[in-house]
């Protein structure tokens, strides 16, 4: 009832939610009819272990899709392991150093995860994944057992870390450590997926992995500011001491009074700043794509963090829930991200938003007003506002480069998602007149 509520409340989101379920065309629609059990066995696990990358991993360019589809199930395997608290530290660390050497096998599986753990179901079914994984180009398998190795290995670093596990991260550069080993690698591992399809285009004195580690990181550092007060529910918290600390000497206190609220949402305002600061690196990643399913797999979840940060940024209800965006703002944003232009376009939108949303009386409000104006200076100098006076140049700077060199890949886009919204417009005109000569018959 309550999402129905939100649907009738706003419109334009119904007309979105309709849109991306009955009218949107996948240009590589699946079909796994003649796929071997193994495969279809591992989108049934892809179904069952997420919620977010599941519809989008199968949209894929078939080239990519069952690589990307088969990483995501090795890390969240991995990730399993390593979420389980019932596992003895002296099975779980050597089990996650060495996980990457069960990909040379055929049969190893693990069951040794807790009844209550719900995406145990990948590691005791492991030889599915197994049996795929070796039918990859070798090359593919490369890069997932590497990444695996460098995630697995950082993961059990952690454990071990006494200093984090009774104090948390410390300073802001081993928060930017942290959120590296658990999203950067990834970020890292699907762009030498991608580049090596020959889906983007990485020129010499590109810095990949520093784009692809500011991608996850601007992911990772979105969900832990919204996390905040389900991680301390859990006796956790990845906020940096370095940020907690500049507003009291304990987290717990943040929901303890009134000025204790006062003082943590200046301390989430300030991770919104921080996280804000990868921004720039993920446009530029993005402009660097160069294929369509692709980009849209890239594009999606950037999106919805820079909306999570607008809704999150000096929200009071942080220190109380959880809070989301809505189901139709999600529909909307996915439709919207399958160009760069449209990517361009939600970034400014929510940047604006958290802009009319700061507080002067907030200790960061000025370092934040510097850094939305650089990040608003740079989507303009991707597409400009308004056009350049008569006679005028441009200084060009190498994010024009890069977008001249898509080509008419977001033309392309564009021309999809207006014949789509064409045909919705229509079947909508349809069903709204014969509601209205029903409504009417009724009343003569």
């Amino acid at each position: 009832m309550g999402k129905l509520v939100e649907f009738l409340t706003h419109p334009t989101e119904l007309m979105a939610a309709v849109h991306l379920k009955k009218f949107r065309v996948s240009p590589f629609p699946m079909d796994l009819s003649s796929a071997s059990e193994d495969l279809r066995k591992c989108y049934e696990y892809l179904d069952l272990t997420s919620r977010s990358f599941a519809a989008v991993i199968k949209e894929l360019h078939p080239e990519l899709r069952d690589a990307i589809m088969l990483f995501y199930l090795v890390l969240r395997a991995l990730d399993t392991v390593e979420d389980d608290m019932s596992i003895d530290p002296k099975i779980k660390v050597p089990v996650l150093r060495e996980f990457h050497e069960k990909l040379n096998t055929k049969d190893w599986t693990f069951n040794g995860c807790s009844p209550t753990e719900k995406d145990r179901i990948v590691l005791e079914n492991f030889p599915h994944l197994l049996a795929v994984y070796h039918t990859l180009k070798p090359e593919y398998q490369d890069i997932i057992k590497k990444n695996t190795k460098l995630m697995g290995n950082g993961m059990a670093d952690y454990i071990l870390d006494e200093q984090f596990n009774l104090n948390g991260v410390n300073t802001i550069d081993d928060y930017n450590l942290y959120c590296h080993y658990v999203a950067g690698i990834v970020g890292e591992g699907l762009t030498d997926l991608i580049d090596l399809a020959g889906f983007a285009l990485f020129e010499e004195g590109v810095d990949k992995y520093q784009l692809a580690n500011s991608m996850g990181n601007f992911l990772q550092k979105t969900n832990i500011t919204r996390d905040f007060r389900e991680d301390l529910q859990d006796g956790r918290s990845f906020y940096p001491k370095e940020i907690w600390s500049k507003y009291t000497d304990g987290l717990p206190k943040f929901l303890e009074s009134s000025e204790g609220n006062a003082a943590g949402l200046a301390c989430v305002n300030d991770m919104v700043l921080n996280a804000l600061g990868e921004a720039i690196d993920v446009l530029t990643y993005l402009s660097l794509i160069r294929e369509a399913t692709s980009f849209n797999f890239c594009a999606i979840p950037q999106v919805m963090a820079i909306a999570t940060l607008a809704e999150v940024y000096n929200n009071p209800e942080v220190l109380k829930r959880v809070v989301k965006i809505r189901k139709g703002t999600t529909c909307r944003l996915i439709l919207e991200s399958r160009t760069l232009p449209g990517v361009v376009s939600v970034f400014r939108r929510y940047v604006r938003e958290i802009n009319k949303k700061a507080d002067v009386r907030d200790p960061n409000y000025l370092k934040m007003g510097i850094r939305l104006g650089e990040i608003e200076q740079f989507c303009e100098f991707m597409y400009p506002s308004k056009p350049l006076p008569k006679g005028a140049q441009r200084n060009a700077k190498p994010i024009n480069r890069y977008i001249e060199e898509r080509g008419s890949f977001d033309t392309k886009g564009l021309q999809l998602y207006a014949q789509e919204t064409a045909k919705l417009r229509a079947v909508m005109f349809v069903v709204v007149a014969v509601i209205t000569v029903t409504t009417v018959h009724l009343f003569l």
